[in-house]
């Protein structure tokens, strides 16, 4: 029988009251803490600290706290990935980015997801990963919801809200996020 990590990696209905997960949380909210009270003359306590938080990508990220997430070892990053102040990652399930991409101030990246039934949401919920592709920017505000990918190279408005799969090279912007138009190479 899968325990309840498994089950929520796996994008299953999970227990998020489990002591194993709530035990893995406090240890990322710990570590977000202590990152978050980093003074920018820190860089090195704040790789140190990235490097035992995130899944993969710790030894090239830029990270401008105040930086949170649920867990952190389910997030793997490409190489200079950049979070300007403020953004959230709930990573229930896997949250993959790739190379060079950009995120602007704010932004939420969503992986959790609560059943439509009110007796079934107070035990349990579930999530879907969510890919985004290598340069991409994420304007300020922008929120990115469970399952969704955002595809290479792609430019997302600011305060956008993504909640379908959005291709590689182009614009999209607003709520709910669609494609404005394509990216021409200059």
């Amino acid at each position: 029988m899968p325990i309840e990590r498994e089950k929520m990696l796996a994008g299953e209905l999970y227990n998020p009251l489990d002591p194993e997960l709530v035990r893995a949380r406090e240890r990322a909210r710990d570590l977000c803490q202590i990152l978050n009270n980093t003074r920018e003359s820190q860089q090195q306590e704040r790789r140190s600290i990235l490097t035992e938080l995130l899944g993969s990508g710790a030894d090239t990220v830029c990270v401008q706290p105040p930086f949170y997430c649920d867990y952190g070892t389910n997030i793997h990053l490409g190489t200079r990935v950049f979070f300007n102040f403020n953004c959230i990652v709930l990573d229930v399930c896997e949250v993959k980015i790739g190379d060079h991409t950009l995120f602007g101030s704010g932004v939420q990246i969503l992986t959790p997801l609560h059943p439509g039934n009110a007796a079934l949401r107070r035990r349990q919920e579930f999530g879907k990963p969510i890919e985004i592709g290598a340069d991409v920017w994420v304007g300020s505000g922008a929120l990115i919801l469970a399952g969704v990918r955002v595809g290479s190279r792609s430019v997302i408005g600011a305060g956008s809200v993504v909640t379908r799969d959005i291709p590689d090279d182009v614009f999209a912007a607003g709520n709910p996020c669609r494609v404005i138009r394509e990216i021409a190479e200059p």
